[in-house]
């Protein structure tokens, strides 16, 4: 009897570790599948979403999350749709830059600036803009930390080390020092750091500084947990890693073609470069991620100079082909109030917001994107195709087409006027000029005159 008890105990085992085997297989198969579509299943509010940049310092004179609180009906009203808010932690005194340092040498993972506010402030602005309908997504330091964030006293071995055993800063960031990601420990405590605010503050997701610099498996790690909370938004400062859109991130910087649009409105290139490097684009990067498009962000601002100092007349243009070519749309912080000044790294420096020149501009240019399914981001909207040919290479137009609705961009990158004569009857019909608000019929061999750094839009 003592044997048959002892058999059907060991029976019982063994069906139980059989049973936690077969869970354990299927937990990571399904995993794997998860990880493996994760960018091919972008949360649903982003297809249509623009994004608007916020530098909490120079955003209002209080330089507070609660001052730049009071911004957020004004938003709303200009269809601003994702929050992405430059880093909001204590900034590291030690070999500190300027007076008040960089928001790029994190002190505390696990903090708020206090010069900025509280935690608390920060969940209600969340609120807030959830309420409106906003979402709001928090600028990551995963690189590097500053030198006196506390892990670097406590854990040293979380941080890479010269040949003589010292902390190392990347290029000439001397007011940080690079973590070492082969330490599991590390891996853990970033995790857990970027968890926190998701699940304390409600926040929707990470926009990613030098992401590039840390193992790629780490950031599918990230995107895995982060979405078993809730669905997030990922943006990676970066262009030179595909891998990084597979499973982890859902949009990457369009850097190249910002570059080829600088040079655009010096006259040094022209539209067939842009064509050249969509061919590139579209080479390298899966079909479902998204691009992120600008004329402007903190980096361009502060250190090679405002929208007007690099592009001059050809801004609103930009600006144009930004929001209509397939992509998102992106608007740093005063741009909708003519910002030209380059805003102080280190340093208070208030963006005035006296005047709003292009508030018009942008709000239609938000609206034109939501309203649209053919400029809607990645697979959501329509391929882009070629109007005309490269002998024209100063006008550059497309158009593009998705759920029986059809936008048209012409586009005049040139300081001197041009024409365009369409010629395919894919695009006959009467149109909407959706930035002016005109009546236009193409029919046949129709000819648009335009002044230089022209633009027309066209919807039906």
């Amino acid at each position: 009897m003592e044997k048959l008890k002892t058999r059907a105990f060991s029976s019982v085992v063994l069906v139980l570790i059989l049973a936690l085997i077969i869970s354990c297989d299927y937990n990571s198969e399904e995993r794997s599948n998860h990880q493996e579509n994760i960018n091919q299943l972008h949360a649903y509010w982003t297809k249509n979403a623009n994004i608007y940049e916020v530098n909490i310092r120079q955003f209002t004179n209080e330089g507070s999350i609660n001052a730049f609180r009071k911004h957020l009906p004004r938003l709303k009203e200009m269809g601003v749709d994702i929050l992405w808010i430059m880093p909001i932690h204590p900034i590291g005194e030690v070999n500190r830059k300027g007076t008040l340092g960089s928001y790029y040498a994190v002190k505390d993972y696990k903090q708020i600036n206090p010069e900025f506010g509280s935690i608390e402030d920060l969940q209600n602005l969340v609120d807030e803009a959830h309420d409106l309908g906003m979402y709001v997504i928090l600028d990551w330091v995963a690189n590097h930390s500053a030198w006196d964030n506390p892990w670097a006293t406590r854990h040293p071995d979380w941080y890479k080390k010269d040949d003589d055993g010292n902390f190392v800063s990347p290029y000439d960031w001397t007011d940080v020092i690079a973590f070492d990601y082969s330490n599991p420990v590390l891996r853990d405590s970033m995790m857990d750091a970027l968890k926190f605010w998701v699940s304390e503050t409600d926040i929707d997701g990470y926009r990613c500084d030098f992401p590039g610099m840390v193992p790629v498996d780490f950031w599918n790690r990230v995107r895995y947990e982060l979405d078993s909370i809730k669905p997030v938004f990922m943006l990676a400062e970066d262009e030179d890693n595909d891998d990084l859109l597979r499973k982890a991130f859902d949009m990457n910087y369009g850097w190249k073609l910002h570059h080829i649009m600088n040079e655009i409105a010096q006259g040094k290139q022209n539209s067939n470069d842009i064509w050249d490097y969509f061919d590139w684009n579209d080479s390298i990067y899966p079909s479902y991620s998204y691009r992120m498009y600008f004329t402007s962000n903190h980096d361009e601002n502060s250190w090679n100079g405002t929208v007007q100092e690099r592009m001059g007349d050809a801004a609103e243009v930009m600006a144009v082909l930004s929001y209509t070519i397939p992509g998102m749309g992106m608007i740093y912080n005063g741009q909708e109030a003519g910002l030209n000044k380059r805003l102080a790294f280190f340093e208070k420096d208030t963006i005035s917001w006296d005047e709003m020149p292009y508030y018009n501009l942008y709000s239609t240019l938000n609206k034109l994107k939501k309203d649209n399914p053919a400029l809607w981001n990645g697979e959501y909207g329509g391929s882009i195709t070629r109007l005309g040919d490269e002998s024209n290479q100063y006008v550059f137009a497309f158009y593009r087409e998705a759920d029986n609705n059809n936008v048209i961009s012409i586009l005049n990158l040139s300081n001197k006027p041009q024409s365009f004569e369409f010629e395919s009857s894919n695009i006959n019909g009467d149109y909407m000029d959706a930035i002016k608000g005109e009546t236009i019929t193409i029919q046949g061999k129709t000819v648009i005159n335009m002044d230089a750094w022209d633009y027309l839009v066209l919807v039906k």
